[in-house]
């Protein structure tokens, strides 16, 4: 039989994504992640694979713990709400992070994706997942009369995506809540009843 793994993974995990979030794929050593995890080379690479494969798992990590867990805890609320709940967090985030490390997802998009098919395949895989959350919100508010219908669902759940991505590429270099706030002000106001954006 197999011997037990020595180890929490989720901390382990944990830990490799702190290493890869703030370092970035390429300027992380499999040494980096050894002294950030505290465990052996062998058991690094006996429960994960090589660096590549170690940085696949912490991706899918962070996105379930973060990015998909936001979208799950968003969505319980009323459709109009949710997209401004998202978005609020997203800036709190931003302006509360001292490193100012972004958006690991949108860091692996601008970094490895261009560069390894795969990756970008998983990394897509997520974006829609982003744009199918945003569809929902805007389809049941269209529905329920909170979201305006000027635009298609379509149209603005992927203006919704391609706001998240500029927010989290501008939060890297001017992670200031007014400046963030500015750019998704008025792209949040396109959801809105023209009689309600003036209100």
């Amino acid at each position: 039989m197999a011997r037990p793994r020595e180890f929490d993974e989720k901390a382990v995990l944990d830990a490799v994504v702190a290493c890869f979030w703030s370092r970035g794929y390429e300027a992380t050593s499999v040494r980096d992640l050894i002294e950030k995890t505290g465990i052996t080379a062998a058991s690094l690479y006996n429960a994960f694979g090589d660096k590549r494969s170690i940085y696949h798992r912490a991706l899918d990590h962070y996105v379930e713990a973060s990015v998909a867990e936001r979208m799950r805890r968003c969505e319980k609320l009323p459709p109009r709400r949710a997209i401004s709940a998202f978005f609020d967090e997203i800036v709190k985030r931003s302006v509360s992070d001292p490193d100012h490390k972004g958006c690991m997802l949108v860091n692996a998009a601008l970094d490895v994706a261009p560069h390894d098919a795969a990756f970008r395949d998983a990394i897509d895989v997520v974006l829609r997942r982003l744009e199918a959350f945003f569809h929902r919100c805007v389809r049941a508010g269209q529905e329920d009369g909170t979201i305006s219908t000027a635009m298609t669902a379509d149209d603005l759940s992927r203006h919704l995506l391609g706001l998240l991505l500029g927010v989290r590429v501008m939060a890297r270099v001017r992670p200031e809540r007014s400046v963030l706030q500015a750019i998704i002000r008025p792209a949040l106001a396109l959801l809105d009843h023209p009689a309600r954006a003036t209100t």
